[in-house]
């Protein structure tokens, strides 16, 4: 499954460590985020729990910039 969360990022550089961040959360098959959009579009391995994952890539997004934000 794939879903669109709407972001935060102060710069493009931001949101590339974002996204390779998020790439690593468990339950995570792929991460790609547009900061032009501002938008970070998440795919879910089968059978992941969404809230739970997203829990934790929002932890780790906030990691490398202490200012973003992942709306879920």
């Amino acid at each position: 499954m794939k879903k669109t969360y709407k972001i935060d990022v102060d710069c493009a550089n931001c949101a590339n460590k974002m996204e390779l961040a998020a790439e690593k959360v468990d339950g995570v098959v792929s991460a790609a985020v547009n900061f032009m959009l501002l938008k970070m579009k998440i795919e879910f391995e089968e059978g992941a729990d969404e809230k739970k994952v997203m829990k934790e890539v929002r932890k780790v997004c906030r990691k490398v910039d202490s200012d973003a934000e992942v709306y879920i």
